[in-house]
């Protein structure tokens, strides 16, 4: 019955937690890759190109409405999303396109498992044995309850009494 009790207090502990983190993937097979905030920000702006390995980095968005995109903006460019257009609008000019943009937190674990190079972001719940987690970034705490959103939460077990 302790056991049983522990075990449900970490579930809920978990629970609790849910939208503070957004993991940053890359596909399992992919070569390690010793990543923080600042080059994952400078790979998003694309500021680099090409990791030691010298594979090209592929960065994936989600859409411009999306919660966690919303979440990863604060959290990593300290920019507004205006600021960001303008960035983009201005290195468009210089030959250099955005992240490419997919629909959904499933299509980007698809995307990023199956392309060499490619890096995206999801909630952990999201987390599949086609991909690795390279970096944890924190979600700035007015995004937590919206993100709480995107995962279902876990079901306590049924009890046989």
């Amino acid at each position: 019955m302790r056991v049983a009790a522990a075990l449900l207090g970490l579930l809920l502990c978990g629970a609790a937690a849910a939208g503070d983190e957004i993991a940053v993937i890359v596909a399992k097979d992919a070569p390690d890759l010793q990543i923080g905030a600042a080059m994952l920000r400078d790979i998003y702006l694309k500021k680099i190109f090409i990791d030691a390995h010298g594979r090209a980095f592929i960065p994936v968005n989600l859409p411009p409405d999306n919660p966690l995109r919303h979440a990863l903006t604060g959290a990593l460019f300290n920019r507004s999303t205006q600021q960001l257009q303008d960035y983009w609008n201005q290195r468009y000019f210089q030959g250099i396109s955005p992240p490419y943009v997919l629909h959904s937190q499933d299509a980007v674990v698809q995307f990023v498992a199956k392309t060499p190079g490619a890096i995206g972001y999801i909630d952990p719940c999201h987390l599949d044995s086609h991909v690795k987690q390279v970096l944890s970034i924190s979600a700035p705490p007015s995004q937590h309850e919206e993100l709480e959103r995107l995962c279902p939460p876990l079901t306590a077990p049924a009890s046989n009494q």
